[in-house]
């Protein structure tokens, strides 16, 4: 009887580290699958930062946050912690900004770009508040 309980055991403490090893190579997401995801969002996130920094680098930006008494350099500093729905905000109104200032706008639109500007410059400061 200690024997059939002893190789019951075996047996048992042998299916239970076969089980284990199964699990551990099994993955709910494919690993590839996954690195190219972090890449894509990776790659996404740089470039809303990149659209951002490009549009505070513009002279028109620079000129109007001059004007509010912004600091740039903080600015652009906030730039780096920002993420989600705020980095997407932001990037959107920096694109605009950069769409409309490279396509060569009349003053009449400049009222338009300074205010999205403007809207640009109280996003990133509610950033740097928080």
């Amino acid at each position: 009887m200690k024997t059939a309980r002893t190789l019951f055991a075996l047996a048992l403490v042998c299916l239970l580290v076969a089980a284990s090893a199964q699990a551990a190579q099994q993955h709910v997401v494919n690993p590839d699958q996954l690195t190219a995801t972090m890449t894509q969002k990776t790659a996404g996130e740089a470039a809303d930062r990149a659209s951002v920094r490009e549009a505070l680098g513009r002279t028109e930006v620079r000129n109007v946050a001059a004007m509010m008494g912004v600091d740039l350099d903080r600015v652009n500093a906030a730039v780096d912690t920002m993420q989600g729905a705020d980095l997407d905000q932001a990037a959107s109104a920096a694109r605009r900004v950069n769409q409309e200032i490279v396509g060569g706008e009349s003053s009449v639109t400049l009222t338009t770009t300074t205010i999205i500007i403007i809207l640009l410059a109280i996003i990133l400061l509610v950033v740097i508040v928080r």
